[in-house]
């Protein structure tokens, strides 16, 4: 299955060597996982619950950021009330990434999942928004109150809607500007925080689900430690 992620995500590693990679690297801090402050920005979708990396568990939290394809849509007070949870001799860790789909077919953007014998949409999220801005269905203004989350991924494709519609794969474009929207956000709200704790490091990446028996994997993007007081980048784990 690796090697058919890989055909669109050359970097990708299984989900449990992500966080054993990043544990790695933050060896020379001397954090056991349990002084470690988990927040996550990634979808509701039940997948992302059901193949979350045992490895992963072993931080506190998670706190959750994130809604519709992992954007932080808990803002300014979501990000505040997690800055708080830190323990005061550890650290926070926010992990953001939006998911797509691979299935054993090889087709992108669409996974079998558990129960079910046909593919379907993943992110769906991010499919309906990619459908809409084809079809020209997308319109600017005031975002309706009961599908308030939708209609925010919506306008981020469409005002990159060339960008997004000439990509080779538009569903894997589609997905990229959700992932640099979300980082942007976090870069924000992190000015805004104050947070307890000694460390503060930042993950960014994709997750790339696939057909329920073979799991998850995900591709790294973004991996840095930030002062916790001034809120500038001080080491990037992958430059």
């Amino acid at each position: 299955m690796l090697e058919k992620v890989r055909k669109f995500y050359p970097n990708a590693v299984a989900s449990s060597d992500f966080v054993l990679n990043i544990y790695k690297n933050l060896a020379g801090h001397n954090l056991a996982p349990s002084q470690i402050m988990l927040a996550h920005s990634i979808c509701s979708d039940d997948v992302n619950s059901i193949e979350y990396p045992e490895e992963g568990r072993e931080m506190l939290g998670p706190f959750n950021l994130g809604g519709l394809n992992g954007y932080p849509f808990t803002g300014l007070t979501g990000m505040s009330a997690f800055a708080h949870h830190v323990p005061k001799d550890g650290a926070a860790m926010i992990f953001y990434a939006p998911h797509i789909g691979v299935s054993n077919s090889g087709e992108l953007g669409k996974i079998i999942r558990v129960g079910q014998h046909e593919e379907s949409s993943c992110c769906g999220a991010a499919a309906l928004a990619l459908s809409r801005l084809k079809n020209n269905e997308i319109t600017w203004g005031e975002k309706p109150a009961d599908d308030y989350q939708q209609h925010t991924l919506q306008e981020f494709l469409y005002n990159r809607k060339d960008r997004v519609l000439s990509a080779e794969y538009p569903i894997k474009e589609a997905t990229e500007v959700i992932l640099e929207q979300s980082g942007m956000l976090i870069d924000r709200l992190i000015q805004q925080t104050g947070f307890t704790g000694k460390y503060l490091f930042v993950v960014g990446a994709v997750i790339i689900n696939t057909d329920w028996q073979y799991g998850s994997f995900l591709e790294m993007r973004r991996f840095e430690e930030w002062d916790i007081q001034t809120k500038i980048k001080i080491r990037d784990y992958i430059a």
